[in-house]
């Protein structure tokens, strides 16, 4: 092997853009049927703050309790998907990160429609990632907050 070839086989993948990120988000055909079912999209992303915004369209006729509300248990599947997708960005879209626990706490009902998502990793280690979320309104009202535990796993290693 030469040293050129040397050099390339040993490189170090080129690090994700923001944007690039943001881009395979959006292009995606393989989305997970959880995530379709929320509604998920990507609004946008940021490595250096470890974060991301999204944007779950509750659909009426898949979430609601016998209430007309959101379903408690969606919201707390949206905020764990913000907060899945901010760790798979402060990896740099190298792991995922299964949730070992997560704590809800819920301010007022959500309703179908539009909601916001604002995942973040609070703290990114080898075997341990802690995370923030919170759900908001159209008009911008908190919705829900959770915080969660999760083990980093490289993408290679993931058994389904």
């Amino acid at each position: 092997m030469t040293d050129v070839a040397a050099t390339t086989a040993n490189a170090e993948p080129e690090a994700l853009t923001d944007e690039a990120i943001l881009a395979r988000f959006l292009r995606t055909k393989n989305q997970p049927t959880g995530s379709q079912t929320l509604g998920f999209r990507m609004v946008s992303v940021s490595q250096a703050t470890k974060s991301v915004e999204v944007e779950f369209d509750a659909k009426a006729e898949l979430l609601l309790n016998p209430m007309k509300q959101i379903q408690g248990g969606y919201l707390c599947a949206m905020l764990d998907e913000a907060m899945s997708v901010a760790c798979m960005v402060a990896s740099g879209m190298t792991a995922v990160a299964p949730t070992l626990e997560m704590k809800t706490s819920f301010f007022r009902p959500g309703a179908p429609g539009k909601i916001k998502g604002v995942g973040r990793v609070v703290k990114w280690g080898r075997q341990v990632a802690f995370t923030e979320g919170e759900l908001y309104d159209p008009e911008g009202r908190l919705l829900a907050k959770a915080t969660g535990t999760a083990i980093p796993t490289p993408f290679q290693n993931y058994k389904k």
